[in-house]
């Protein structure tokens, strides 16, 4: 049988499963250290500094409401994704096709976002929440939204007319020795290869959790102790149907973390970049996860479908799952430049993994993953120039192994995707994946893999300005990406050179305004020729255009 994935695209990672970020998906519990732009800060360690700040001054007399917010739209054309080099072994293309046999395909998609602040009276206590508002609603989709028309009740993902979703809602308390925080929270952790909030002017997804932290300055600098409830249910009503209750507190999935965070304000570096020094920081965690018994007919597909609650002793299983996760974080800022890193490495075992009750395996299923990613950047007066670079390590099956689906067979050499396990010969899965919204490209890992796993790749990139007139300035960007499988078995062709991407933009911004036009070639490497029909892959090409206003 095969291993299925374990986490999701987008929301809470099901339980129990195997595959995919294996097993690091189930390990992070993790502490937030923001990184949407080079001048974040943990934002772990800046639990309760609004409180803090205004503990300073006179308590408040009433509650005080503070929103901030953005709204994005974007098209773009994206043009041979597919690379014209024929189906693979299962018979897929790399990428969609159009239906009526072209090369091109397009989309577009709009999202308001609105984070709010509510500070009681006094000072020390906060509620905050987020509001995603048609969150990657296609553009177009369904306009008739807001004409009091009711929804297509089988509206396809992106099409849901005026959706609401509520990502974020926690709050914080400022205590003598430290703030307390609790609630549905972004997760996100140094420069977002493994946690990512979705903050990110371009993310589609971010993480959240539900957690409670508590975080103290001590020394110097900020630490930190979290407890996260990842996963539970299945659930079942209670006598009034209004609250549900958790059928098995077993297969409950929790993870604990501690950090030790050192890190300044973006104005405390800017203060001392002005003095002409130099600033460090850095920051720590280690991370348990979980999970003792599973019921996996909760969240896998079945024949017939069951009413909440419709499960009894036969549904649960032994699990055995366990995930230890340690990463640091480390940012050196100068005058003049910017070196950032940050890496991760997972270890899990589910001694258990098979999902069929009744049906159980001789052997465990194991991960060892290990990602790494480095920017860096100097300024030249105006413009600004660097090289990144990264690694996620691989796995030996054929597949990249970025988002196989849930139950799906195992992948043929050739293949692009699929389950890394495959019981019993196969029960490791050792590719780190990349959380998609740290962005390194625009077509290779952005849309054809999906994410970054099991690949090196070098990021050369340059800025320049090209004219500031009041308020606004113009700027050029460009970078280049070269990529290389680590291992050769997971690619279609069994050749480890991926290709290189280049990434232009042409951006405009203003107060609370933005808009950017981006263009992208990917030339493929051997990886992706087919062999098999004497096939060369050929070059691919994305065109988007983004507008964005902030306030």
């Amino acid at each position: 049988m095969s291993a299925p994935a374990v986490r999701p695209e987008r929301g809470r990672a099901p339980r129990g499963r195997v595959e995919g970020r294996l097993l690091l998906g189930f390990a992070l519990g993790l502490p937030s250290i923001a990184h949407a732009e080079p001048d974040s800060v943990p934002d772990l360690a800046e639990i309760g500094s609004d409180l803090a700040a205004r503990a300073f001054v006179a308590p408040r007399t009433r509650t005080e409401v503070e929103v901030h917010g953005s709204f994005r739209i974007r098209q773009e054309a994206l043009v041979n994704l597919d690379l014209d080099r024929g189906l693979d072994p299962s018979g897929q293309p790399l990428f969609t096709v159009p239906l009526g046999g072209g090369q091109t395909l397009d989309g577009g998609d709009l999202r308001l976002r609105t984070d709010i602040a509510l500070r009681a009276p006094g000072a020390g206590v906060a509620v905050y929440t987020r509001l995603d508002v048609l969150d990657n609603v296609m553009w177009g989709g369904s306009p008739e939204a807001g004409t009091g028309r009711a929804p297509t009740p089988a509206a396809s993902p992106g099409q849901e007319p005026g959706s609401i979703s509520v990502e974020r809602v926690w709050g914080e308390v400022l205590t003598p020795v430290g703030v307390l925080a609790a609630g549905r929270m972004g997760a996100h952790w140094g420069l977002g290869i493994a946690a990512n909030g979705g903050d990110c002017d371009d993310c589609d997804g971010g993480d959240a959790a539900d957690r409670i932290a508590f975080a103290s300055p001590i020394g110097g600098h900020v630490v930190a102790l979290a407890w996260d409830m990842a996963s539970s249910g299945p659930f079942t009503p209670r006598k009034d149907e209004r609250r549900p209750l958790d059928l098995e507190p077993t297969d409950d999935a929790s993870t604990w973390t501690a950090a030790v965070m050192r890190a300044r304000s973006p104005s405390a570096r800017n203060r001392r970049a002005a003095a002409g020094l130099a600033t460090a920081e850095y920051a720590v965690f280690a991370s348990h996860r979980r999970q003792e018994n599973d019921v996996p007919a909760h969240y896998l597909p079945v024949a017939t479908p069951r009413p909440p609650g419709a499960f009894d002793a036969t549904d649960l299983m032994a699990r055995g799952f366990s995930a230890t996760t340690g990463g640091l974080w480390f940012r050196l800022s100068t005058p003049r430049a910017r070196v950032e890193l940050e890496a991760v490495y997972a270890r899990a075992r589910v001694d258990q993994p098979s999902l069929v009750p009744g049906v159980l395996l001789d052997q465990p299923a194991t991960s060892d993953q290990f990602g790494l990613a480095v920017e860096t950047s100097v300024s030249l007066g105006a413009h600004a120039l660097g090289v990144d670079a990264g690694v996620a390590s691989g796995d030996d099956a054929p597949g990249f192994g970025a988002f196989p689906r849930p139950g799906a067979a195992a992948p043929q050499p050739g293949d692009l995707d699929g389950p890394q396990a495959d019981p019993p010969g196969d029960t490791t899965v050792d590719n780190f994946r990349f959380h998609p919204d740290y962005r390194i490209d625009r077509i290779l890992f952005a849309e054809i893999i999906g994410t970054v796993t099991d690949a090196i790749y070098l990021r050369p990139h340059v800025r320049l300005s090209l004219s500031e007139t009041g308020p606004g300035r113009l700027s050029l960007t460009a970078a280049a990406i070269l990529s290389w499988a680590v291992q050769a078995t997971s690619t279609p062709s069994g050749a480890r050179a991926l290709g290189v991407e280049l990434d232009p933009s042409l951006a405009y911004e203003a107060d609370g305004f933005r808009v950017a036009l981006d263009y992208a070639v990917l030339l493929p490497g051997a990886a992706f020729d087919n062999p098999a029909s004497s096939l060369d892959a050929t070059a691919a090409h994305l065109v988007r255009l983004r507008l964005g206003m902030v306030f």
